[in-house]
């Protein structure tokens, strides 16, 4: 009797276990899935437009060739870079807990590095000046609180986003050129597109969900995908101007 009354205390204490962790929200992998694929651009890529940096010799003398801008980048292949590719329904409700590490926007060259971002909400931004100019950082948010901030080179700026959203301009009211976005997800199910336009969205639990492309001069597009336990899909997209 005492081996059997103990084997139903370890049972009841399972099932305790996994109702918490069910209810305490997200504990990590759910059958290892994930979606990837590629985005395209489609025709003939623009021609990036000349920064005109004189303004600044600081910022001039960091680029020995002229600096270009960013707004749409296109590699050898035609893969298109700086795409947020995310996960925007189909999502359980879920508390997803910010990573630990925190994600990094770094002023160089007088140019954000990257020039799009992507943290999950509340998870620490560190912002970097890495160039012998000053720099002012500017989100200006919609859903979250606007921040407008000088920063030296090296003097250490940490922030972080309370709320979804996807995307945030961010400017610098030093250097008008200065232009990027940050978004903002409450899951972590989220990627930039590479300069090949790789991305791939990594343990999803299984399910069907609405993938979703975002490309800050060429819009948004949208797909539905359905996988399983450690399955890996494969959905892509192409964009034209």
């Amino acid at each position: 009797m005492k081996l059997k009354s103990a084997f139903i205390s370890v049972c009841v204490l399972a099932v305790l276990s996994v109702s918490v962790g069910m209810l305490s929200g997200w504990a990590g992998p759910v059958g290892g899935s994930s979606v990837k694929g590629t985005v395209k651009f489609e025709g003939t890529a623009p021609k990036p437009a000349r920064i005109d940096m004189s303004q600044d010799p600081l910022c001039a003398k960091a680029h020995p060739t002229p600096a270009t801008t960013e707004e749409v980048v296109v590699g050898t292949d035609g893969g298109l870079a700086n795409v947020v590719v995310y996960v925007s329904e189909g999502l359980a409700t879920h508390d997803f807990q910010p990573p630990q590490q925190p994600a990094v926007l770094e002023q160089k060259g007088c140019q954000y590095k990257p020039h799009v971002l992507a943290l999950q909400a509340n998870q620490k931004l560190d912002v970097v000046n890495s160039d012998e100019t000053t720099h002012n950082i500017h989100p200006s948010p919609n859903n979250n609180r606007e921040w407008n901030m000088t920063q030296p080179h090296g003097m250490p700026l940490e922030q972080t986003f309370a709320r979804e959203e996807i995307a945030i301009p961010v400017k610098c009211n030093v250097h008008p050129w200065m232009k990027g976005y940050i978004a903002v997800f409450k899951h972590p199910f989220f990627a930039v597109t590479d300069k090949n336009g790789g991305f791939e969205l990594k343990d999803l639990p299984p399910g069907t969900y609405t993938i979703t492309a975002w490309q800050e001069k060429l819009g948004t597009q949208t797909q539905k995908v359905t996988v399983g336990a450690s399955e890996v899909k494969t959905v892509d997209f192409s964009f034209k101007q």
